[in-house]
């Protein structure tokens, strides 16, 4: 999947930004962000769940 057109300039040089970082971590560590990216994700879908919830009463 190409969402590279969802990004803005700014946003695709923090990403290449952060693939030159991530080239530089060990498996571990790689392994590590991984979880912690997933564990972000969830609160975040939690968050907004949770505004939907309190503006739309759903």
């Amino acid at each position: 999947m190409n969402h590279k057109n969802n990004l803005s300039l700014e946003q695709e040089f923090s990403l290449k930004k952060i693939s030159k970082q991530a080239q530089a971590l060990s498996q571990q560590e790689a392994q590590e962000l991984i979880v912690e990216l997933q564990r972000q994700i969830m609160i975040k879908d939690n968050l907004y769940r949770q505004i939907i919830k309190q503006e739309w009463g759903i």
